[in-house]
Formats: structure tokens, sequence, C-alpha cells
């Protein structure tokens, strides 16, 4: 198996895959951050995440961990 990256794969298109998979309760308490607890949307997680090197550094790497089933 080649090892996984991200590259090509927009960060909105790791969000939406993480939240189809798990939800946002599910994802919020995974990663411990406020846009996926309180009131989450794509957009304003989009947003916090582009700022927020540490965070979205998380998002990628549970991207990378998960076993998708398709």
């Amino acid at each position: 198996m080649s090892v996984q990256s991200l590259e090509g794969i927009t960060l909105e298109s790791v969000l939406t895959r993480l939240v189809e998979h798990y939800g946002w309760e599910k994802l919020g308490r995974r990663i411990d951050i406020n846009c996926f607890q309180k009131d989450p949307s794509i957009k304003s997680s989009l947003k916090f995440l582009r700022r927020t090197p540490w965070a979205r550094e998380q998002v990628e790497a549970l991207y990378l961990e998960t076993r998708f089933t398709n």
C-alpha cells in the first residue's frame, strides 16, 4: 500500500467526508474544538481551520487514519 497523502484534496472535501462518516457530535468528541461542538457548519469550520494550523493538522491526521467504507 502506498503512503497516503492529502495532495490534491481540498480541506472542504476532507471536512465534508469526516462529517459524513462521523457526524458532528462524534467528530467534536474526537477533535475538541468549538466549531465542531457549538452550532457546527462546514462554512464556519473551514474558516476556523484555515486560520488555525494546529486544528487543521488534527483534522488532516484524522482523515488519513480513518478507514472509510466507500
